[in-house]
């Protein structure tokens, strides 16, 4: 019958422990949303760098990110490389293995991706493109971030 009080008195401080570490430290309620944690694009980001330019300024040299897009961009529209602009060049963190250029129907990681969002102008209207991971740099028609 002893045995029997004793396993009760583990068994209730265990559960009083266990259900203790539950509990949050303050009342305070977490004002941090998904879209908090999540990387911004904001030039006040320190981690968000952003380049500009055209695409045959004698200024900083391109990254080869922007270089790869307008190469890409003038191809696909037919003209010389250097009737393209680089409006900006910015460091982003794509919420998913879409790299902001989601596909209806497509699945993608759930993992946040490091890469780089390009914009550029040509003919009076402004191209978009991503890349992230190990994907190269791309053209996003409708991008989704």
């Amino acid at each position: 019958m002893r045995i029997w009080q004793y396993a009760g008195a583990v068994l209730a401080v265990s559960v009083t422990l266990a259900l203790g570490g539950c509990g949050t430290e303050s009342s305070e309620p977490d004002d941090t949303t998904a879209e908090d944690t999540m990387s911004s694009t904001d030039p006040s980001d320190s981690a968000s760098q952003s380049t500009s330019g055209s695409a045959s300024s004698s200024g900083p040299a391109l990254p080869q990110v922007a270089q790869d897009a307008v190469a890409d961009l003038a191809g696909m529209l037919g003209l010389d490389a250097s009737e393209v602009d680089v409006v900006r060049v910015e460091q982003v963190t794509w919420r998913d293995g879409s790299i902001g250029c989601a596909k209806p129907g497509s699945m993608y990681t759930q993992a946040l991706v490091d890469g780089q969002r390009v914009v550029l102008s040509a003919g009076g209207r402004e191209y978009e493109y991503h890349a992230g991971g190990s994907r190269d740099v791309f053209h996003c028609e409708n991008p989704t971030e």
